[in-house]
This record gives C-alpha cells, structure tokens and sequence, in this order.
C-alpha cells in the first residue's frame, strides 16, 4: 500500500507504528466506544490499513515497533487469519464496524480493552501474552476455540450479548490458557461453552451476571481442567451450570451465588473431581443440585442453602463443613430425588466419625435404618419396627437394658406376689422371684428356676410373655452389635 493514499488519521498511526507510540483520537477519557458509528474521518482507520502496518509496516532500529491506537473508528473487516504477527496489538476503546477474524494466527498480544465489536474470532489462535478483552462489549459470538493463550485471558466488566438466534456468546472450548481467566463482573446474554478446556490457573467469574435459561447450559464447561480456583462468588446465573467430568484442584467458590433454572438441574458436577466446593450465604438454588459420583475433599455447605432436590448418589467427600448437628444434616439426604440412597447416610457418617463425633455418626445410622425399613414388605417393616422400639437397630443399646429392667421388675413383682408351683416339690430350689424372671427373660443363662416350678393362668401367660421379649431384646442386640463391628 502506498503511503500516499492514507488519511490524516491513517498517516499518524503509521507514523507512530515503528516507535509503538501511542495514538489517541478521544476528545473526552470518558468517551463510549458505542458512539463511534458517528465519528468522523479524522478518526476513521481502514482495516486494511491496519493489516498492512502489522504485516509489513515500517520498522526502525533501536525500536519496537507495536500498534497501538485508543477510541478510533475502524471500519472493514480486520482479517489476519493465519498471519504471523510480532507486533503487539493494542486497539483500545475502538468502535469495529465488521468483526476481526484472527483464526488460527500468531500474535504476541492482543488488548481490545473498552472496544465494540459485532464479533471476534480468535479461534485456533496462538498468542504469546496476554487477551485483554476487558469491558469489550460484543453483539456476536466470542470464538476462542482451539485457541493457544501462554499469558492470561481477561474478561473483566465485558459483555456479550447476542442476538437470541446466535447460540453461544463464548466459545473457549479446547483451548489452553497458561495464566488464568479473569472475567470478573462479566455479563453474558447467551451460553459460554468451555467444553475441554485447560486453565493452568484460576478462572475468575466473581460477580458475574450469566443468562441463558432453556436446554442448554448458561455455562457448559464440561471436562474443563482448572490447576486453581474457579470463583463464582456473588454470581448470578439464569440457567444451568454444566461441570461434568471437570477437574478443579483448588476451590469452585459459589458463595453469595444466585442460581435459578426451576423445574430442571441448576448445577451439574456429576462425575467431577473437585478440590473444595463451597455453597454458603446465599439463598438455595432455584432447581436440582446433581452431585453424583463427584468427588470432593470438603465439601462446604450451609444446610440453609440446601435446595429442595439433590441427586447425591455416589457423591464422595473427605470432609463436611461447616460442623453441624446430625439433625441439620439429615434433611439433605431426605431431599434425594431418587428417594432412599444408602451411600450418602453412609458418606455422611464417615464424615462425623472422621472428627470423633461417634453419636451424630450413629444418628445418621440410625436414621438410614428408618429409611430403609420403608422400602421393605410389610412383615419387614415390622420387624424394623420392634428392633427400632427396643433397641434403635442396635445404635441405642441402652434401651434394651431400660427395658430389661423394667420387665425384671414387672415379673418379681408379679411372682412374688404370687409363687407359682414346684413341678417337683421334694426336689425343687427355693423360689426368688428375680432369678425366676431372669431366667425368663434371658434365653442363654439359666439359673435354674424355670425348669423347676410352673406357673399357671395369667401368671403362665406373662411367663410366654417375658420368654417372647427376652429373645427379641437378645436378637436385636446382637444383630445391632454385629453391624456396629462389622462397620468398625
């Protein structure tokens, strides 16, 4: 291109291109980049133009030259697809008239702070610092598929809203960023799909304002690998999260977190393997909370920003905070859509007995064991029944010596009152009524009373009476002390 035919505004951003000094058209700091469809010539650059400087543009010793040019009109589309760039690129608080398409080029670094653009493809792309795309604001799709960043992504403040009919608004699926996402107070208006995607770093969508309700996902980020944290903390997401199969090492931060996608799951981490996950001081989420066959080390959740739904089957965790009461915990589990789950009453008193709290860890047995007896026949719930009345399955032993007393009292009281006769009189003991009811009650020990005299009426129906209890009391503490040891 011959320099002849740049214009005012073209000529001073070539000049400056080979010292990369700076070339700013703004009449006012505060000045919207949405406005720029009104700005006149002296602020208009040529795509091609700019393509041209970054291809071949003037270069000078001792310089390094770099693009860099804030609140100007660009009009054309900026097409460097497959190029190789060494400049750096910065076009800051600039208005685009057509979208760059930078598929599969290689850049050094690329800033779009503060621009406007219709839509951006940096698909396939390779970049060798960092894309500050912080407070763009896009009215099309966001392509970063495939794309190779070594530095950070910043999306801070953005927005990216499309037309309904667009499908995603970000695309990063694939792609690896070596220094972490940065996108806190975005706001999106469509899904971003990170399907695949590696972050050597955190990915931080604090406060974050995401909509998409519907089938797909607000945010689907399924396999993502995340060597940091993910921070939703304070973020308000109208749609679902889609998490399967990701791999988070430190912490996924939803405190202070809106979710809503009522009738339908509201986060899906099913099959995920996750550092810590915190749910803490925000309302429940408006929809199902899928936990399944995740695996978390603590698993921070507030009883009160339990939702009403959970799938929670095969769910692992090493630690439960923060310390609550089995009785605030239990509701959880009763909240399983599918109903009566054994490994979660037996993942949350692990959990209690990891910190030495043995009666809350049997109160969760205890109320396992009542769930349970539910699902069985009618003759199985009875059963459950008598061993749940006598001795708490086991998990309340002290019951059944409660109720060995006072049947030992019912019953000396009873015979003393009245001696049932000798079978033998020459050879029968002396009576004692104690140890007559003892041997009664007790179908193992015998003291040698019951064998000798033999009660008659309603004396030898409470006899039945006592013998019937005694084996029932001997029966569901043995089976309970078995499942205690068997589970020790």
């Amino acid at each position: 291109m011959e320099i002849n035919n740049l214009t005012a505004a073209e000529l001073r951003v070539w000049q400056a291109f080979p010292r990369g000094e700076l070339v700013d058209f703004r009449t006012d700091e505060d000045e919207d980049a949405a406005a720029g469809t009104d700005w006149g010539p002296e602020r208009t650059l040529r795509a091609s133009v700019l393509k041209a400087l970054l291809i071949s543009g003037p270069q000078e010793d001792g310089e390094i030259a770099a693009l860099r040019v804030t609140g100007a009109r660009i009009t054309g589309a900026l097409d460097l697809t497959h190029a190789v760039v060494d400049h750096p690129i910065r076009l800051s608080r600039c208005h685009f008239s057509d979208p760059p398409d930078l598929y599969g080029s290689q850049l050094r670094r690329l800033s779009l702070r503060g621009s406007v653009l219709p839509a951006l493809d940096l698909g396939s792309a390779r970049v060798d610092g960092v894309v500050q795309l912080s407070e763009c604001r896009l009215s099309g799709r966001l392509q970063l598929t495939g794309a190779q960043i070594s530095g950070a992504l910043s999306l801070a403040r953005a927005e990216l809203i499309a037309p309904d009919d667009a499908g995603p608004v970000l695309k990063l699926n694939r792609a690896v960023v070596g220094d972490g996402v940065f996108a806190p107070q975005l706001r999106a208006e469509g899904a971003l799909q990170l399907n695949g995607a590696t972050v050597n770093g955190s990915f931080d969508l604090t406060g974050a304002r995401l909509s998409y309700p519907g089938e797909a996902a607000a945010l689907d980020a399924q396999m993502l690998s995340v060597t940091g944290d993910v921070g939703l903390r304070n973020a308000h997401v109208d749609g679902w999260i889609g998490l399967r199969g990701a791999r988070i090492t430190g912490r996924l931060d939803l405190s202070y977190a809106r979710l809503s996608n009522p009738g339908d799951a509201t986060l899906r981490a099913s099959s995920c393997t996750i550092g810590e996950l915190w749910l803490r001081k925000g309302p429940p989420p408006e929809g199902t909370l899928n936990l399944r066959r995740a695996q978390i080390d603590v698993l921070f959740l507030e009883p009160e920003v339990v939702p009403d739904r959970l799938r929670l089957d095969n769910l692992a965790y090493t630690a439960l905070t923060p310390h609550e009461p089995a009785e605030r915990r239990l509701p959880m589990l009763e909240r399983d859509v599918e109903g009566y789950v054994p490994y979660a009453y037996e993942q949350l008193t692990a959990a209690y007995r990891r910190i030495g709290d043995d009666p809350a860890a049997r109160l969760v047995q205890l109320a396992k064991q009542r769930r349970h007896r539910a699902t069985l026949a009618w003759y199985g719930r009875l059963w459950g029944h008598v061993q749940d009345a006598t001795v708490g399955y086991g998990f309340r032993p002290l019951r059944a010596l409660g109720w060995l007393l006072s049947l030992l009292a019912i019953g000396s009281i009873a015979y003393a009152l009245h001696h049932p006769p000798p079978l033998k009189p020459s050879e029968a003991p002396p009576f004692n009524p104690v140890f007559y009811t003892l041997d009664l009650l007790l179908p193992v020990i015998s003291f040698g009373q019951e064998s000798a005299f033999a009660p008659k009426g309603g004396y030898q129906w409470l006899s039945y009476v006592l013998i019937i209890t005694g084996w029932i009391l001997a029966t569901t503490v043995v089976t309970g002390v078995t499942r205690t040891v068997s589970r020790q």
